[in-house]
């Protein structure tokens, strides 16, 4: 039998190992066993009576001092999540739509609006009025009205109106409508204060409502601002891994998640001055690439390489060839700090609200976004005759192409063409069954999966060998890209029926749509999809299900509540936040359902996670009466001439 060939990312690890370096690996493996209490959701620091535990086994304690019980305990959490994990997307919103007003004032040197037609149908979701106003005046007012969403005092968020009429009626029934962002992520934490909201059902429905405030409102506004300023994706030609870093470059790689800064070094790597500067301390020039969800908006946008996920950012110091590590919010890890002691690497903070002890700062400002990039790049370029050459080792495997930048209007585009797009055809070919289904999937990466275990890629194979279409977002995109999935040629590892439409439309089986926030393309697309017709009244009814097999940030449970409470059946594996609450675990998994039309799970087994998925979607195919065989009437001559005496139209006299 065939030795398995290593990846790159097993490649370094194992060089890390030899270095006597430590990793995120080893230092999960120190924390074992980690809490029970805490893994459970069973411990509670929400005041200082505690903290309190609730023994999962009955022999301790059943309550907390203040007497709040096991659901209580787990709800309140995850509310918490939910609106941290809201706070993350909708802070990336906002800096989005301050940069949208600083740009149309001319007030950030740099940056201009790169997709009218996108600006004109955000101002038009807005009610903002655009004949005969110039394009800058338009832009400036979507951005202030952007901004209003974060704490207008009044109304509901004007994104709602984008999903299907029959959605925004479920969310009036609940009561979950999310009113002004920052008002739901402030409830939330008052709510789950010592005093507060002690009904877990309650807390539940308040997930919901801070959770849709996330997708239908900071992501959506996130992704749509930043296509309005940076351009709108369309299928882009990139490489991915550790392999896209070059010995005989200056290397930079921008890390996080919000582009504002990453775009102005992409301009930066460009300019002339600084391509000599680069060749006169003896490099070729400059290799810029990308980790995590910054990685995705420059692969989409420009196809910038990607480096690669969350997990292997310590490993991509470790190749000895990285000038400098550019980072601005979320995922970015504190060790990178210790990591790049090792090495010649600077690690380069660029926002005040994210800095590293041990990291140099450069404060990134919209007004001076071009000198900073620039700044941060001379420093780079200065920094590699610093670089020791014993030290480089970049791991030798294969560089996978990617097609990447599957927005929702480039599918739509790619189905039907200029002038008649449409998600007509994606609906006609899962109700013919080419297609048996959409799957979502998002998310992080986590060491919990054991060693470079490649989950999504499993799970990414295991689905498009069953003739069902995936979306990727996020790390989960990351991962799924470092294994060639997201080329065309993949079709070979296609079912026959999506084989069939790959070829025809010259797209991939697996479609990267962006970073983490870009799963509000997602929620747009299923509402086209709704809207199409043919497959039901509501997102609920469409055989489309959501996945996250490695979960980490609380960015992920406010995704995975937001698709559920949009209508879309959500898998999440590793463990459930919830687990020692059952009457919470079965409000989530079950109860749900009868509430929105959708329904999480939790499953550990990481290889059940695509017959799960599979075997909803031939649930929901089997309730709209497409997977029904019609059967061939074969006619005789007397009833052929019977059928046209019924077809033929009667006389007018």
């Amino acid at each position: 039998m065939e030795e398995k060939k290593k990846t790159a990312d097993e490649i370094m690890l194992d060089r890390m190992k030899e270095m006597k370096m430590e990793t995120m690996y080893d230092r999960y493996q120190a924390q074992l066993p980690q809490c029970g209490y805490g893994s459970l959701a069973l411990c509670c620091r929400h005041c200082n009576y505690g903290p309190c535990n609730i023994d999962p086994f009955g022999k301790g304690p059943k309550k907390g001092v203040c007497g709040a019980d096991a659901n209580t305990f787990a709800a309140r959490h995850f509310l918490r999540m939910s609106g941290a994990g809201t706070a993350c997307h909708s802070d990336h919103a906002r800096a989005a739509a301050h940069l949208l007003v600083a740009t149309a004032r001319g007030e950030a040197p740099g940056y201009r609006i790169k997709d009218v037609e996108k600006l004109m149908m955000v101002a038009e979701c807005f009610g903002i009025k655009t004949k005969d106003r110039k394009i800058n005046e338009i832009a400036e007012e979507v951005g202030e009205m952007a901004l209003m969403e974060f704490g207008k005092p009044y109304g509901t968020l004007l994104f709602l109106k984008r999903a299907p009429e029959s959605r925004q009626k479920v969310w009036e029934k609940l009561g979950i409508a999310p009113r002004a962002i920052d008002r739901e992520v402030t409830e939330s934490l008052h709510r789950t204060g010592m005093g507060g909201d002690q009904d877990y059902r309650n807390l539940t429905l308040q997930a919901m409502r801070v959770a849709l405030a996330d997708g239908w409102g900071g992501c959506m506004i996130a992704t749509e601002l930043q296509d309005i300023m940076f351009g709108t994706p369309k299928p882009t030609a990139g490489r991915s891994n550790l392999g896209v870093i070059k010995k005989d470059h200056v290397n930079i790689i921008v890390h996080g998640h919000e582009p504002q800064l990453a775009e102005a070094i992409v301009l930066a790597c460009g300019d002339p001055e600084v391509t000599k500067a680069a060749q006169a301390v003896g490099a070729k020039g400059i290799v810029l690439s990308g980790l995590c969800c910054t990685a995705n908006e420059l692969l989409v946008r420009h196809g910038i390489p990607m480096a690669g996920h969350m997990t292997i950012q310590e490993a991509a110091i470790a190749t000895g060839a990285v000038e400098a590590m550019v980072v601005d919010i979320q995922c970015v890890m504190q060790s990178l700090a210790e990591a790049a002691k090792s090495f010649h690497t600077k690690l380069i903070t660029t926002l005040s609200k994210a800095k590293i002890f041990g990291a140099e700062h450069v404060e990134f400002e919209e007004e001076h976004a071009t000198e900073a990039a620039k700044k941060i790049v001379m420093m780079a370029v200065a920094n590699y005759k610093n670089r020791d050459k014993e030290k480089v080792f970049i791991p030798a495997s294969a560089e996978p192409n990617i097609v990447a930048g599957f927005s929702h209007e480039t599918i739509k585009y790619m189905l039907g063409g200029r002038y008649r797009a449409s998600y007509r055809p994606l609906n006609d070919n899962i109700i013919n069954g080419r297609i048996r289904g959409v799957v979502g999937i998002a998310g992080c990466t986590s060491p919990k999966a054991g060693v470079c275990e490649p989950s999504y890629i499993n799970l990414a194979r295991e689905l498009i060998a069953n003739n069902f279409l995936v979306v990727a977002t996020g790390c989960a995109a990351g991962q799924c890209a470092s294994d060639g999935l997201m080329v065309p040629e993949m079709k070979d590892a296609c079912g026959q029926g999506l084989r069939e439409v790959c070829e025809a439309v010259g797209i991939p089986p697996v479609l990267h749509s962006g970073a983490c926030v870009d799963n509000s393309r997602i929620l747009i697309a299923v509402s086209e999809m709704v809207k199409e017709g043919g497959l039901g009244n509501d997102i609920s009814e469409l055989p489309v299900a959501g996945a996250c097999t490695e979960w980490m940030s609380e960015k992920a449970i406010a995704i995975g509540q937001f698709l559920v409470a949009s209508g879309i059946y959500t898998v999440f594996g590793m463990n459930s936040p919830v687990a020692g609450a059952p009457d919470m675990q079965r409000l989530l998994t079950k109860e749900m359902e009868e509430m929105c039309g959708a329904r999480w799970d939790f499953e550990s087994d990481l290889k059940k996670i695509g017959k799960m998925l599979m075997d909803h979607i031939e649930k929901k195919r089997d309730a709209l009466g497409i997977n029904e065989k019609k059967e061939r009437k074969l006619y005789d001559m007397a009833e052929r001439r019977a059928l046209e005496r019924e077809c033929k139209p009667a006389a007018h006299h």
